[in-house]
């Protein structure tokens, strides 16, 4: 992202740079709404009515081996892992839903009054957004809302925010109809960094001319990889990041 003044353009001081390590198949039917890795295996949800599940993604193929699929009424949204569960978010349906990860059992479901779109958490707190500029931190055990916090960057909220990953202390997030992801302070709500994946977006669609916006992140903390793709993109991008702890 830069900012122009007359014909001048300036360097984003909050640009984050990144170099592709590698590119891996991604399932082009998948709409995707959350990737998440955990205990080295990488799990995705999508959404649309009737074509809504959750599924572990094989990397040689891009394809879901589906361990949930949604009533059609339903139109899946984010997902997370957290204390051998699965938390899922629907979209205007208000409606949460909890599984156990060995068998992806329903274990309950929960209400929310805000629409449901990105999940992430900190190891205390499920992270939720809900496509305006607030992040709702929810007990894990309630998943009441415990406190929120409104993100902001140099000219404002930032809205649209989406798919969610909390790295090394910042969450990442989708912003909704860019090729925009925002690192941000959790503490303060202040954008602390931006990561510009246009090239990305237009390798992708050269490859399939029907794919839709940049949606999914998931941080592999052994590799110290950062994974990204999007709604029906033909790859998952792994990247390597520049300076993924900044001082605050």
């Amino acid at each position: 992202m830069c900012f122009t003044k007359g014909k001048k353009a300036e360097v984003d001081a909050l640009k984050i740079n990144y170099s592709i390590r590698s590119v891996w198949p991604h399932d082009t039917e998948a709409f995707t709404q959350g990737l998440v890795i955990h205990n080295g295996q990488l799990y995705e949800s999508t959404g649309q009515p009737g074509t809504s599940w959750i599924g572990l993604v094989d990397v040689a193929t891009g394809k879901l081996d589906k361990k949930v699929i949604l009533d059609n009424r339903y139109f899946g949204e984010g997902i997370d892992i957290l204390n051998n569960k699965v938390y899922q978010l629907t979209w205007q349906e208000h409606t949460g839903f909890v599984y156990n990860l060995k068998d992806f059992k329903k274990i309950k479901e929960w209400t929310y009054k805000s629409e449901g779109w990105g999940l992430t958490n900190n190891d205390t707190n499920i992270i939720m957004s809900d496509g305006t500029n607030q992040l709702h931190f929810l007990d894990t055990v309630s998943l009441e809302i415990q406190k929120s916090i409104s993100v902001t960057d140099e000219q404002g909220p930032v809205k649209n925010l989406n798919e969610l990953e909390f790295i090394d202390g910042y969450v990442y997030a989708n912003v909704w109809q860019t090729n925009l992801i925002v690192k941000i302070d959790p503490a303060s709500g202040k954008v602390v960094g931006r990561l510009d994946l246009t090239q990305l977006y237009k390798d992708a669609r050269k490859a399939n001319p029907r794919m839709d916006v940049l949606n999914g992140i998931a941080w592999h903390p052994e590799t110290q990889s950062f994974l990204v793709t999007g709604k029906h993109w033909p790859h998952i991008y792994i990247l390597k990041i520049d300076n993924p702890k900044p001082t605050r």
